[in-house]
């Protein structure tokens, strides 16, 4: 890695702006204290369906929590983060609780990993994943007409992927709002960087790939609002890629941008366990259940 590779960040600089887990010393606890959470949620969770296949890969499979009456609730599709290369969906199933709780149906979905496959292909498997939802309506009992996504990490960048996807032509049996709404949290959204730093071992990228799935270089395909947020105590990068988002974005969608104060890359999401946290009520408000 070369100094001064990407906006006059050393290799040194750059490693502590993009990888979360070298600037976030105590990560592995958050970390382990949200998978004990998850696995308490699913213990505990009165109506759900784990392990539904989406494709034919091994990984393409998603887990569906549902409150007490399904019949035309909206269908919340949440996307895990690991940098496109680790962690898995059942290490996030708390994030459905104060959403089933209010009324939707929650799809924690799963997607294959960095190295065995490449980002053009996940983001593949979830575009196939939220039409397959779509489709089936009879798989998760909610409203297929009323699907929103969101996702954290490299979770919230498969969402903005997914936002400016023109779905009828991924798939002409699909509608253009297949989504009516996203909750991208601490994405990258310019992922060039990604090539300068030691995910790029797992993750593989070319300057081709890097460019052709980098949401800031693309516009929502539709009129659905989208929310960027971030943690206030997160790096730099990941402060200004939210902001130039949300930036680029404006005027094609209806676009709000919010920064969390005191909150790093890992403690975002782990505060959305709780109903009152902003981000628990903005995916509410989003689907009209706040």
């Amino acid at each position: 890695m070369d100094d001064g590779v990407f906006r006059g960040y050393s290799a040194e600089e750059l490693e502590l702006q993009f990888n979360p887990r070298a600037a976030v010393p105590d990560h592995e606890a958050i970390v382990a204290a949200g998978v004990e959470r998850a696995a308490a949620y699913r213990e505990a969770a009165a109506d759900a369906t784990y392990d539904v296949a989406y494709g034919g890969h091994a990984m393409e499979t998603l887990d569906i929590f549902r409150p007490e009456n399904p019949e035309g609730a909206p269908v919340h599709v949440y996307i895990h983060g690991g940098f496109w290369r680790s962690r898995v969906k059942e290490d996030f199933s708390y994030v459905a609780g104060p959403m089933v709780d209010a009324g939707a149906v929650v799809a924690v979905v799963n997607y294959a990993l960095c190295p065995d496959v490449t980002l053009d292909e996940i983001v593949r498997q979830m575009r196939a994943c939220c039409a397959f939802l779509y489709k089936n309506p009879e798989v998760h009992g909610g409203d297929p007409d009323r699907i929103h996504v969101s996702g954290h990490s490299a979770g919230g960048h498969l969402g903005a992927m997914l936002m400016a996807t023109d779905w009828p032509a991924y798939d002409n049996t699909l509608p253009a709002d297949l989504i009516k709404s996203a909750v991208l949290i601490s994405g990258i959204y310019e992922i060039a960087p990604v090539m300068d730093i030691s995910v790029q071992e797992a993750v593989r990228l070319t300057p081709d790939m890097a460019e052709r799935n980098s949401p800031i270089f693309m516009t929502p395909a539709t009129k659905a609002p989208i929310a960027i947020t971030v943690g206030g105590a997160e790096s730099d990068e990941f402060r200004r890629q939210s902001a130039a988002l949300a930036d680029a974005w404006k005027g094609h969608a209806p676009v709000e941008h919010f920064e969390l104060p005191d909150l790093n890359h890992f403690t975002v999401l782990s505060e959305t366990a709780n109903a009152d946290n902003p981000l628990t009520e903005c995916r509410l408000r989003m689907m009209g259940l706040g």
